[in-house]
């Protein structure tokens, strides 16, 4: 099996983190088993999951088939609002690394931040101990706004690792990428083509695609890589996941980076995005 053709960014607490990988949100069970052992025989080597998902055992499966060494591999995976406590994040933990047959996960996020139950905090304590007790290798967030994160560095003076939020070039979420920065988060992107909202057919998009000799698909993820930012496009065709990867061997000038980055709707995206303020599981 080749070596994975992606490079790594470095997480706060030591690890290495692909700078792409598979998503895996809607497959299930039977479904994601196939294409997780595709996507590694092609090179991905982060794979994505979420106990909210329903896909952990097929997750885990696939890993397995695919012959790749654990060490290799960088998995991911979410806890829900019912693991919010010190002791429900280690029991998440345990359950997540049960369902997919590993002895450990490199990255657990809390999945939404559910503000009004007021317990992000105490979940956030929870990964501090996993990560010092070394049961994890690395701890992060996902959906987190900055005034959520700023809850999580008064009270614990610990940033996460990662932030993974929903963004794309029309929802380009420059103020909390920013904030990342000044903070040594990584920004992890879902959705990253933009979920079939038409982005993909964006004209400068297309134009720049052209002028590569390069899919509207492959302009976007490599606008992310240029930029930083970590992503986890989903796609169960095998043509797509050979697609989604072959983004290495080519740059954007900085005048096409920042056409793309103009298409960002600012406040008229943010208002369509999900609001974890009022939404998370």
């Amino acid at each position: 099996m080749p070596p994975s053709p992606v490079p790594t960014v470095p997480l706060a607490h030591g690890a290495r983190m692909p700078q792409l990988g598979l998503g895996t949100w809607p497959l299930d069970d039977h479904a994601v088993q196939g294409v997780v052992e595709q996507a590694i025989g092609l090179g991905y080597r982060l794979i994505d999951t979420a106990h909210n998902y329903g896909n952990e055992k097929g997750v885990g499966a696939g890993l397995r088939a695919a012959g790749v060494a654990r060490e290799e591999l960088f998995v991911t995976t979410k806890f829900n609002k019912r693991s919010h406590s010190v002791r429900g994040v280690r029991r998440a933990a345990a359950e997540s690394t049960r369902r997919m047959g590993l002895d450990y996960v490199d990255l657990l996020l809390i999945h939404w931040p559910n503000p009004w139950r007021d317990r992000y905090v105490a979940a956030w304590k929870g990964l501090v101990d996993l990560v010092k007790d070394g049961q994890v290798r690395a701890i992060g967030v996902s959906n987190f706004k900055t005034t959520h994160l700023d809850r999580l560095l008064a009270e614990t003076g610990v940033a996460p690792d990662v932030n993974q939020i929903q963004l794309d070039p029309r929802l380009g979420r420059g103020a909390i990428r920013a904030y990342h920065a000044e903070h040594g988060i990584v920004t992890e992107a879902w959705s990253p083509l933009g979920a079939g909202t038409g982005l993909l057919d964006e004209p400068v998009i297309a134009r720049i695609a052209a002028a590569h000799g390069r899919t509207p698909a492959q302009v976007v993820l490599r606008w992310h890589v240029e930029l930083g930012v970590v992503a986890v496009p989903k796609s169960a065709s095998p043509a797509r996941l050979a697609e989604n990867i072959d983004v290495f061997d080519f740059s954007l000038t900085a005048a096409e980076i920042t056409a793309i980055s103009d298409l960002d709707r600012g406040a008229a995206g943010e208002a369509d995005a999900l609001d974890s303020d009022v939404f998370g599981h």
